[in-house]
């Protein structure tokens, strides 16, 4: 069940266009070296990045109550803990295509419950997709065509450290030489715009409102384009005048490409704002070009949510319950289900990154995470599982979820997949 490194990932050699599984951006071109230690990131890393690969998992040993036990004891453990739930919830899902495979196999097997920790940022796009629909572009499009970048109320530079550096400030482009300038502007407060530098950047602009009043600063641009009067002096604390600068500014553009981070828009009714902006693109695109651009992915949450479509036909927040796949984007909401004490076992995967850890619950709670993940009180079953891209190989989904992309085995150790464990518990069901 361990993973065996190639033999090209031996100590002092490097690895070239490695893929990134750090953040939904999924960079493919990092350079890896295998040191007596571990990993270390030779080129073109980032703070995820680096934090990901060169973090220390050697020695982790599995747990029940907090005491280290075999590896095939905790399992077995697991599966008693599984065996005797009447509704197991299998949640967080910190993991590739293959985890996510054995995670919806599993779930049918034991009629329970599967969601993301993070779905409630994917769900403020459902939500609009599923009503009202959209106009959506990919990272290469928007990094070859687009002359005006629209950030709304997520701070990208965070969430995805190289999003500049790959898609709106790269050296060369596609179809133009030498690439041409592209304008960024930034709608909302508290937003890092230190990566809108450098000569591919024309115009870098800031209307500082706050981020819960993005929305309404969109409906108003398209007001304006639409020739609806606003007898107004300013909306969301922008004065009238700029709005009215910037909506001139979205319809002159060739190709306008308008980029948010589900995740980022942590505040109430978040979907309206994401629905403001769609219908935003639907109106500038009767005279000419625009598209939305979607980022998230994080924690492997795009392939959660890809995996779980395909095998039930249904987004995340699927219950097997009944013996068939059921949605209920409320119901099988995991984080509501333990807070409201409903399902009486957790099963908890993050393979990707510490900070993913379980809820507080009541319940008997198994992680399959990778060493040191963060809980909020011990889990009664820990095993330590590998990192896909770092330990193991694997397969995961891009954010803009038009390709999947492979994960090479670096061999930083010989922890087993979470697939592979998941299948063991399945197998002694």
């Amino acid at each position: 069940m361990t993973a065996s490194p190639p033999a090209s990932a031996g100590q002092g050699a490097s690895v070239a266009s490695v893929g990134c599984p750090f953040c939904g951006i999924l960079c493919d071109d990092l350079e890896i070296e295998r040191t007596a230690t571990g990993l270390k990131v030779l080129k073109n890393g980032c703070d995820k990045a680096i934090a990901g690969f060169e973090r220390q998992v050697a020695g982790a040993k599995a747990t029940i109550g907090g005491k280290e036990v075999e590896f095939g004891v905790a399992v077995a453990a697991a599966t008693q803990i599984i065996r005797a739930a009447r509704l197991p919830m299998y949640g967080g899902l910190g993991t590739e295509v293959d985890g996510m495979r054995a995670v919806m196999s599993i779930a049918d097997r034991t009629r329970g419950v599967v969601d993301h920790a993070l779905s409630e940022g994917q769900f403020r796009n459902f939500r609009v997709l599923q009503t009202s629909g959209w106009f959506m572009t990919t990272l290469t499009e928007a990094r070859n065509r687009a002359d005006l970048f629209v950030i709304v109320a997520s701070d990208l530079h965070k969430l995805h450290p190289r999003f500049f550096e790959r898609v709106v400030c790269p050296k060369e482009s596609l179809f133009a030489d030498p690439a041409p300038t592209r304008d960024v502007v930034f709608l909302g407060q508290g937003l890092d715009t230190s990566a809108a530098t450098g000569p591919r950047i024309g115009d870098a602009i800031t209307l500082p409102c706050p981020v819960d009043q993005v929305g309404e600063l969109i409906s108003a641009i398209r007001a304006i384009i639409n020739g609806v009067p606003l007898h107004t002096a300013a909306i969301a604390g922008i004065a009238i005048a700029d709005v009215r600068a910037l909506a001139a500014r979205m319809q002159k553009a060739n190709y306008a490409v308008f980029v948010w981070a589900p995740p980022g828009l942590a505040f109430p009714s978040a979907d309206l704002t994401v629905h403001a902006v769609s219908e935003l693109v639907k109106d500038l695109n009767k005279t000419g070009r625009a598209a939305g651009l979607s980022l998230g992915g994080n924690e492997g949450a795009v392939s959660a949510g890809a995996v779980c479509a395909w095998q039930s036909g249904y987004p995340l927040r699927v219950s097997y319950a009944s013996g068939k796949p059921d949605h209920d984007a409320l119901k099988y909401s995991i984080s509501r289900m333990v807070a409201a004490g409903e399902g009486d076992c957790l099963v908890w995967l993050s393979t990707f990154t510490a900070d993913l850890g379980p809820p507080a619950a009541k319940v008997p709670v198994i992680l399959l995470g990778t060493p040191g993940t963060k809980s909020a009180s011990p889990p009664d079953v820990f095993i330590p599982v590998g990192t896909p891209g770092a330990d193991h190989a694997g397969r995961i989904v891009r954010c803009d979820n038009v390709v999947s992309l492979p994960l090479k085995n670096l061999g930083r150790s010989s922890l087993p997949r979470a697939a592979d464990v998941l299948a063991a518990i399945e197998a002694a069901l």
